[in-house]
């Protein structure tokens, strides 16, 4: 991959948790943030899980690229819709939830003030959790 630039196709993109989260940072050779797109499917309710990032102080930008669907931020319903931006703090609890649409979604994150730390689970090549072990 070159240096200056790369170019990926989402839908190209190696992916986890069922093709739902695509490792767009890893993809790109992205090392200054994290950098993935979520996909999910119509009808999400509680299989996404609410999370805050109180442990590591991430704070995340979700930006949706198609579909609709809502965004839980500490049990408040928002819309969420191309267009839109939101930034959530580290000790915030989310969780993105999808009516009768899918909804695709950018997510970026980081810690401020620190240097952005690479996770295993965004690595290309990170087994996929949901997988079944033979």
């Amino acid at each position: 991959m070159p240096d200056g630039y790369a170019i990926k196709n989402i839908d190209e993109m190696e992916a986890t948790f069922g093709g739902g989260f695509k490792l767009a940072r890893a993809e790109l050779g992205v090392e200054a943030f994290g950098l993935q797109v979520i996909d999910l499917p119509p009808n999400v309710g509680d299989n996404y899980p609410e999370h805050d990032h109180s442990e590591d102080g991430q704070e995340e930008v979700y930006v949706p690229i198609s579909g609709s669907g809502e965004i839980q931020i500490d049990g408040e319903a928002h819309a969420l819709s191309p267009g839109l931006i939101v930034r959530v703090g580290p000790g915030v609890k989310r969780r993105l939830q999808t009516g009768n649409q899918a909804l695709r979604v950018l997510a970026i994150g980081g810690v401020p003030g620190q240097a952005y730390e690479i996770s295993e689970g965004t690595k290309l090549g990170t087994p996929d959790p949901l997988a079944r072990q033979s």
